[in-house]
């Protein structure tokens, strides 16, 4: 398959201001943003590959015809397509970040459309990578491309780092980052990778959690044994590996081990005061999980405790005989994974190694007890107190006409966490998309709207950031 590798550049807009522009050229974004969801860029299938340089190949040509110096770069995968336009060194540079690879579209048969070939149905864009993440990256390259077709000079220096391999592990973003920092270097990073609070209400996401991860193994003899000739003398390693899960929460859902609430950073009264805001329905937020009631710690909110709380969960349990019918067998051995979302100041291998420790001293010398540890990824907050909010908020008020809310997300996005770490900066989370968007399911989709607000948004975003003193 063959794809549109060049640029029609298009000069009619020296004559307009960037925003003139945008209104001028709805139909061209719109045209690009569907050349680009054409490309099949699946990077978890290798037989992808192709499309997935290919598609690099297209990005970064795009980059160069709006005045955007890019190459493709290569990792130990897929590739990174890097971009930069540098103004003046006593410019405030922005990093923008996302990527280029997208799901694997099945099952094919659920879809309105051939995942590739974009549809517009109900005022949405249907089609894979729609909004996770073609169509959220697309709207900042636009609003980089109003500036530099109108030949308006960027207040701000840019650079772009996309990367091929955000949908199956990013496993080789992390070197990336390291043995490029002083290429990367900017003054804070944008990722819209993410979505709105809800329906007309766009959110800027200034906090996110971390995760530790553990697996546990607990061994008793050393085959399967019947339960008849050795049960009541040998100890049951699935017994023993349900009453240390037991005892890892108390009654009320805080979690018992040893110092794992020391390093959490508190939540601020303007943090509460934020949360309490916003608008939550306990029967619609129980509609969605199908789940009877709420359970966790009462002293936080269902907001507080998802966004600005730590958590231990079981992920699943393994051991002994589950096929058809009755085996009566004391096992030989249980197993069990364990994750660990994190806030703010706690360390993954620190949390790793209090877990390991409470195990083993719970865990009864009649067993083996072997807990692997794999550490994670630590939660980031962008200060509140700072002036980057701010230029955010202002900048979707100008694209969406309203105020955003500030919300913290419950999940992780390890690479935020490697920027601050490696690069030292901070990152926004600025996203245009809903929850109902079906990311990583058939019908991926984007509205129209959001796209447009998203496109104006990000513009604003340039001329709001050029102001921040830093």
């Amino acid at each position: 398959m063959q794809y549109p590798l060049e640029y029609d550049t298009f000069n009619f807009g020296v004559d307009m201001n960037p925003r003139e522009y945008l209104d001028a050229n709805k139909q061209k974004r719109l045209d690009d943003l569907f050349d680009f969801l054409r490309i099949p860029s699946v990077s978890a299938k290798s037989e992808n590959k192709k499309d997935v340089q290919a598609c690099a190949e297209w990005l970064s040509k795009q980059l160069n015809g709006i005045g955007i110096e890019s190459k493709i770069m290569p990792t130990g995968g897929h590739p990174v397509v890097y971009g930069e336009k540098i103004v003046s060194p006593d410019n405030l540079t922005i990093l923008y970040y996302g990527h280029y690879d997208v799901q694997p579209p099945e099952p094919l048969e659920l879809w309105k459309t051939t995942p590739f070939e974009p549809l517009i149905e109900d005022g949405y864009i249907i089609a894979r990578g729609a909004t996770d993440d073609k169509g959220q990256l697309w709207t900042h390259v636009k609003a980089l491309e109003a500036y530099l077709a109108t030949g308006t000079e960027l207040p701000v220096n840019v650079k772009l780092l996309m990367e091929g391999e955000e949908e199956s592990g990013s496993e080789n973003l992390e070197r990336f980052i390291k043995d490029n920092a002083e290429m990367l270097k900017a003054d804070i990073v944008v990722v819209s990778d993410s979505g709105q609070f809800g329906k007309d209400k766009p959110a800027v996401t200034y906090g996110l959690r971390g995760l530790a991860f553990v697996e546990v193994k607990i061994t008793g003899p050393d085959r399967d044994l019947h339960s008849g000739s050795f049960g009541g003398s040998i100890a049951n390693p699935i017994n023993i590996l349900g009453k240390i899960i037991g005892a890892l929460h108390d009654e009320n859902g805080k979690i018992t081990i040893d110092g794992f609430y020391d390093d959490v950073k508190p939540l601020t009264n303007w943090e509460r005061e934020q949360f309490a805001a916003l608008p939550f329905n306990k029967d619609e937020y129980l509609a969605k999980t199908g789940s009877v009631g709420l359970f966790g710690d009462t002293d936080y909110t269902v907001l507080e405790q998802i966004w600005g709380r730590p958590t231990l969960d079981v992920n699943g349990i393994t051991g002994g005989y589950q096929g058809e019918g009755a085996k009566t067998i004391i096992p030989s051995l249980a197993t069990c994974k364990i994750t660990m979302r994190l806030v703010a100041d706690q360390d993954p291998m620190d949390i790793c190694n209090k877990i390991e420790k409470h195990i083993k001293n719970i865990c009864p010398d009649y067993v083996k007890c072997e807990v692997t540890k794999h550490g994670g990824a630590r939660g980031v907050v962008v200060p509140t107190e700072g002036p980057w909010l701010e230029a955010a908020g202002e900048a979707i008020k100008s694209g969406f006409g309203i105020k955003p809310v500030f919300v913290k997300e419950g999940g992780s996005i390890p690479v935020v966490g490697t920027f601050k770490e490696v690069l030292g900066i901070d990152t926004l989370l600025l996203g245009w998309g809903q929850a109902d968007d079906n990311a990583h399911s058939p019908n991926e989709r984007f509205a129209l709207k959001d796209f447009e607000r998203g496109c104006y948004s990000a513009l604003a975003l340039i001329d709001e950031m050029s102001k921040v003193k830093v």
